[in-house]
C-alpha cells in the first residue's frame, strides 16, 4: 500500500484544489493565512516531499533536458555529454540521457517515450538507422507539439531546428594536406561511417585536397565498409600496393585496427606510412605510436548545444534557428613527420 503522502491526499483532506495546496506550500499571498498554515501543518507533519514531475506539470516546465546520443562507446559523444551535463548543471536543469544505439526504431520510441511532459526539449545527434532510411517524422512532430529540438553533429536539413555542427569537410581537407606537405604522395582513405553525414563530408573534404594540390583521386584506395566487413582483410588489399605512403581514418577505432596492421606488414611510421584520424579520444594517445588526430572540441559541442537549448526554453520571443559550426584542431603526434 503506497502511503506516501501527495498534493492530491492534501488537497482532499481540505476538500481544496491541487493547485491551491501548491501554492499554500510555497506561501503564496494569493492564500489566506489560516488555509496556509493549516495546509503546510499537515504536510510537515506526514512528512510530505515534493513530487517534482507532478509540480512540473503544474508549471508547464519540467527544467530536465533530454539527450539521445548514437553511440556511447565513440569517444566524441562521450566529450559531448560531459559538456552537456556541465552546462546543464549550471544553468539549473537536469537530464534524462538515453541511447539510441544506432537504432531508428530505438529513437523513435525514446522521442516519443520523453517528449509528452517528461523533458522540455531534446538534444540529439541522429542515430545511423534514421540516416539511412531518412525519415524524420518523430522529431518534426515533436516540434509541432512544442517540444524545441537542438541537434548536434548529425544533423539534416530536412528539420528546422537550431543545430550545432564540425566542420567536417574543412577538417578533412586540413588533415589531407598535413599529409601532402609532410611528403605523402599517395593518401588512402578509411571510413566505417560512409551512412552518415558526417562521413560524406569528409570524404568530400579528403578529395577537395586532392584537387587543390593536383593530386589524382583514386577510389580503389578509398576504403569504405559497413560494420559487418573485415576492415583489416579490405585493408590488406588496398595496402599491397606499395605506394601508398598515408592514411586518413575517418573515426578512431578504424585507426587502431589500421594501424596494429601496418605495424604487423613492417612499415616505419612515420617514414614509410602516415595516418591521421578523426577524433582525438583517449584510445589514439594510449598507443605506439600515439596517433595524429582531428579534434572536434567534443566537450565544447555540449556546452553549446545546451546553451542553445535552454536560451530557446527561456526567451519571452520567438527566436530564429542558428547553425553553430565547430571549426577542428589538428593535434601532431607520432604518426606524422613534423612541418618543417
Amino acid at each position: 500500500m503506497n502511503n506516501r503522502i501527495t498534493l492530491k491526499k492534501i488537497a482532499a483532506e481540505f476538500n481544496v484544489t491541487i493547485a491551491t495546496v501548491s501554492k499554500a506550500l510555497n506561501d503564496s499571498h494569493e492564500i489566506s493565512v489560516k488555509t496556509k498554515e493549516k495546509i503546510q501543518a499537515f504536510a510537515k507533519k506526514h512528512n510530505y516531499k515534493p513530487n517534482k514531475i507532478a509540480l512540473s506539470l503544474l508549471n508547464k516546465k519540467t527544467k530536465t533536458l533530454g539527450v539521445i546520443i548514437p553511440n556511447i562507446m565513440n569517444s566524441f559523444f562521450t566529450e559531448v555529454f560531459v559538456g552537456i551535463e556541465e552546462k546543464a548543471t549550471e544553468l539549473g536543469y537536469n537530464l534524462i540521457s538515453c541511447i539510441s544505439n544506432e537504432s531508428f526504431d530505438k529513437e523513435v520510441n525514446t522521442v516519443e517515450l520523453l517528449k509528452n511532459g517528461t523533458i522540455d526539449g531534446f538534444l540529439v545527434s541522429l542515430a545511423e538507422e534514421t540516416q539511412i532510411n531518412k525519415n524524420f517524422n518523430h522529431f518534426k512532430e515533436a516540434i509541432n507539439e512544442g517540444v524545441p529540438l537542438v541537434l548536434f553533429d548529425r544533423v539534416t536539413d530536412e528539420i528546422k531546428c537550431d543545430k550545432v555542427i564540425v566542420n567536417d569537410f574543412e577538417g578533412a581537407r586540413h588533415a589531407t594536406e598535413h599529409l601532402i606537405k609532410t611528403g605523402c604522395k599517395k593518401i588512402a582513405l578509411v571510413s566505417v561511417i560512409d551512412n552518415l553525414s558526417v562521413g560524406k563530408l569528409r570524404v568530400e573534404g579528403y578529395k577537395q585536397a586532392l584537387l587543390d594540390h593536383e593530386m589524382p583521386i583514386n577510389e580503389k584506395i578509398i576504403v569504405r565498409l559497413n560494420k559487418k566487413e573485415d576492415l583489416e582483410t579490405s585493408m590488406k588489399i588496398v595496402l599491397s600496393d606499395k605506394a601508398i605512403d598515408g592514411l586518413l581514418c575517418l573515426e578512431e577505432s578504424s585507426a587502431i585496427q589500421s594501424l596494429e596492421l601496418i605495424k604487423s606488414m613492417n612499415y616505419k611510421i612515420p617514414e614509410e606510412m602516415s595516418i591521421i584520424c578523426f577524433t582525438n579520444g583517449k584510445l589514439p594517445q594510449h598507443v605506439t605510436p600515439t596517433i595524429t588526430t582531428i579534434s572536434q572540441h567534443g566537450k565544447y559541442i555540449g556546452e553549446i548545444a545546451t546553451k542553445m537549448l535552454v536560451d530557446r526554453l527561456e526567451s519571452k520571443s520567438e527566436l530564429e534557428f542558428t547553425t553553430k559550426v565547430i571549426k577542428t584542431s589538428l593535434i601532431e603526434r607520432g604518426t606524422t613527420i613534423p612541418l618543417k
